[in-house]
Formats: C-alpha cells, sequence, structure tokens
C-alpha cells in the first residue's frame, strides 16, 4: 500500500507542525480501512490498515513528545493494533501453504497409486489405502482447521479492540491535540505575517519622513539663496561697503580738524 502524501510539509517551520501535519494524514489513513476491514473476508484491507497503524506508529515513535500524553497512549495502541493484525495476516498466509502443501502431496500420492496399478483396467482401493503420504493428510488438515479457527477468534479481537479504542477516544484525543497545535502554529504564522508587515510600513513611513525633510531642506536653502538674490540693490555688486578700518580712519581725521 502506498502511503499518502502530505501536504503543506515545510523545512522552515517548526518540527510540531510538520509533525502534526504527517500524524493527521496517517490518522486519516488509518481510519480508511476501517468500514471494510471489519468484514472477515476482507484480508486485503486488513493488512493495509495493519500498514497504516505501523505507520502511525513509527511518526509517534519520533515525535510523541511534541503531542503529550494523547500521543504516547495512541503509539502504545497502535503498536498493539499492528501485531494483532499482523498476527491475522500470519493466518493468511499460512493457510494457502497448507492448502498448497495438501495439493502437492495429493497429486504425488496419485502418481505413486497409479504406477502401482500397473496395466489394471482399473484402480484397486486397497492401492489408495497405501499411498505414501497417507499418514501426513490428517495433521495437515488438523493444522488448516487451527489455522482457521484461530483466525477467527484473532479477528474477533480486532473488531472488539477497535471498537474499545473509538469508545475511549484514543483516535479522536490524538486527532484534537495534533488540530490545535496547527491551529496554534497557523495563529503564530499569522500574526508574525502581521508583524513583518507593519514592520515594512514602519520602515517605509521612517523613509518617507527621512526623504521629506531632505526635501524640506533643500527646498528652505533653495528659498533662502533665492530672497537673498531677489533682495539686493541695483548696483550693489559694483559698490563695495566700507570696511570697519577705513570709517575708523575718517572719523578720527573729522576729530583732528
Amino acid at each position: 500500500m502506498k502511503a499518502k502524501r502530505v501536504k503543506g510539509l515545510d523545512p522552515s517551520r517548526s518540527l510540531a507542525e510538520n509533525a502534526a501535519r504527517i500524524v493527521k494524514v496517517r490518522l486519516a489513513e488509518l481510519h480508511s480501512f476501517a468500514p471494510d476491514a471489519f468484514e472477515p473476508e476482507n484480508a486485503d484491507q486488513q493488512h493495509d490498515m495493519r500498514i497504516a497503524a505501523k505507520r502511525l506508529r513509527y511518526i509517534l515513535e519520533a515525535t510523541d513528545f511534541c503531542f503529550g500524553k494523547p500521543a504516547q497512549t495512541a503509539r502504545r495502541r497502535a503498536r498493539d493494533l499492528q501485531g494483532l493484525l499482523g498476527e491475522l495476516h500470519d493466518c493468511d498466509v499460512m493457510l494457502p501453504r497448507i492448502e498448497a502443501h495438501l495439493s502437492e502431496l495429493r497429486r504425488g500420492d496419485a502418481e505413486a497409486v497409479r504406477q502401482r496399478a500397473g496395466v489394471a483396467p482399473d484402480l484397486d482401493p486397497r492401492l489408495s489405502a497405501r499411498a505414501p503420504h497417507r499418514t501426513s493428510y490428517r495433521g495437515l488438515e488438523m493444522l488448516a482447521v487451527h489455522v482457521e479457527a484461530r483466525r477467527k477468534v484473532l479477528f474477533d479481537r480486532f473488531c472488539k479492540y477497535w471498537a474499545e479504542q473509538e469508545r475511549i477516544g484514543t483516535w479522536e484525543r490524538l486527532e484534537s491535540t495534533v488540530e490545535r497545535k496547527l491551529e496554534a502554529a497557523k495563529a503564530r504564522r499569522v500574526a508574525a505575517e502581521r508583524a513583518e508587515r507593519a514592520a515594512r510600513k514602519l520602515e517605509e513611513a521612517e523613509r518617507a519622513e527621512r526623504d521629506a525633510a531632505e526635501r524640506a531642506r533643500k527646498a528652505a536653502a533653495e528659498l533662502y539663496e533665492a530672497r537673498q538674490r531677489a533682495g539686493g540693490e541695483p548696483g550693489a555688486d559694483r559698490q563695495q561697503p566700507e570696511t570697519g578700518k577705513e570709517q575708523g580712519t575718517e572719523q578720527r581725521s573729522t576729530d583732528l580738524g
């Protein structure tokens, strides 16, 4: 069974958020087999559910500290479920092997009995009673009966085990914890994005304020220069004002006269 793809994983985000996304998908994957897996003949769905339980268990073994007790409990229950479905799968593998071995023995005995019959026009029943593997059939048949009966017992245990976990809310508590982690991570990310936008706006406002101040300074300088030019009298640039030294000499000459 191919694992479902987990969307939204981002290495720049926290371990808890990425782990929550994986756990959420693996938990949904486990539940997706629940309707069909409770039919005794649906061995494939039961096997796929075992693999889903194993994947959930593995991610929880690595990250259950992110989610606390609900994840630790779910990890143990997923391990137990995986083991139970594994035993069920062993029965499903064993039964065809027993049947195949019985078929092989039957074919071999049939050939041996046929050869003993020689050129007889019909088969003497006493030849079949002396088939080479005649003592093996009963043991294999009883083994097949045991495995088939054990499978029924294990299947009943599986159904009751799942119903009990549903009743006490093992998976529901894990799902709720994971959802809260995702919601908290989203809220933090939204707040961080808002703070970043506000910081950018503040930086833009400060830059605009600095630019405005620089423009005001340049405008004031231009205004001062323009007033200086507009306020001068005609010919003032050709008539130099008297210096303080020259005025002092003229005053002393007047006093002496």
